[in-house]
């Protein structure tokens, strides 16, 4: 049943923000007269949201009053410094419409944007960033992931000795940030395409944080320079175990000897069984990428045969997990 359609729509007619803003409980009336909606539609709306646990109902005298509860407080309103509105509305503009074609995927074993878009899927990031409104969306709901789960990955290991670090495919800069707050002695320089450090640039990272740099490039095709760690997150599961090689082994080479490599990503348990969520993802990377979610065995097998040693994996007990590899 569409459950999240529920929430992706309650999310981009501006329910929530409404009630935050309003500072006190709605009928379905106004709600529906100042968001310019049915009301019959909204009453729906609302109901299933309470079924959800996203809006709680109160019955007066003069009928239903609906209120936010405290999860849509924080994570469905645009003001929240832990929103997931972002991403909630990259999910129901395009990653949904790329399930839409799931037995496809599964019968060919490959990314479902042709189908979708009737674009190529040759390149995944290149139908990903078919326009600058695109790739602004998909920037901005991946900062969203990290306003809740950077810190947790970041701090899973004592990364305070590495003070040059390279965020390879760090995008909006979202972990940058979070990287160079919890480790103050660190600069975090965003390694991205040219169109996305210009975004990043504009939009997203405040002129005055000079602790974060950039530079430009195509980690697969242009050379990597040195540096003491590199952040690779949500990098690795976008590809396959080839291409994976092949970039974790121009890593290892650029690496200052000591340094390393930390990769964050959703990890499967070993025999596959859980979690629910990354098998999911799993599934999302097959509609949308050339990649998978692995096991931390997988991880530290590919880190292996790159060259790196001393791997160890920290599970953060959230959606992403840390694994860290010593050159």
């Amino acid at each position: 049943f569409p459950y999240p359609q529920v929430m992706f729509t309650a999310c981009e007619l501006g329910v929530f923000d409404l009630l935050l803003e309003a500072g006190e409980p709605l009928s379905s009336d106004a709600i529906a007269a100042h968001l310019g909606t049915s009301t019959t539609g909204m009453e729906r709306l609302l109901d299933a949201c309470v079924g959800l646990k996203l809006l709680a109902v109160e019955l007066t005298q003069e009928g239903a009053l609906y209120r936010n509860t405290e999860i849509s407080n924080i994570y469905l309103t645009k003001s929240s410094p832990k929103s997931q509105y972002h991403i909630m509305m990259y999910y129901s503009s395009t990653v949904y419409l790329c399930w839409h074609y799931l037995a496809d995927a599964v019968r060919e074993g490959r990314n479902q944007y042709e189908r979708a878009f009737g674009i190529s899927s040759q390149d995944p990031f290149a139908a990903m960033y078919r326009s600058e409104e695109e790739m602004l969306k998909f920037m901005a709901g991946q900062n969203s992931v990290w306003s809740i789960c950077g810190r947790d990955v970041l701090a899973a290991f004592d990364l305070s000795p590495f003070r040059q670090i390279y965020d390879l495919g760090g995008g909006g800069g979202a972990l940058a940030q979070e990287c160079v707050s919890l480790y103050p002695n660190s600069t975090v320089t965003i390694y991205d395409l040219p169109k996305v450090v210009q975004v990043a640039k504009e939009q997203f990272i405040p002129p005055e944080e000079h602790r974060i740099a950039f530079y430009e490039g195509d980690f697969f095709n242009d050379s990597i320079p040195e540096a003491e760690l590199y952040i690779l997150s949500k990098i690795l599961h976008d590809w396959d175990d080839d291409k994976c090689r092949q970039l974790l082994a121009k890593v290892h080479k650029a690496c200052k000897p000591g340094g390393g490599v930390l990769l964050v990503e959703s990890l499967l348990n070993e025999d596959k069984s859980g979690p629910l969520e990354t098998q999911l993802y799993s599934m999302n990377m097959l509609v949308q990428t050339e990649g998978k979610e692995r096991t931390a065995a997988e991880y530290s097998k590919l880190l292996g045969a790159a060259g790196f040693g001393e791997i160890q994996v920290k599970r953060t007990g959230k959606l992403y997990d840390a694994v860290l590899g010593r050159k």
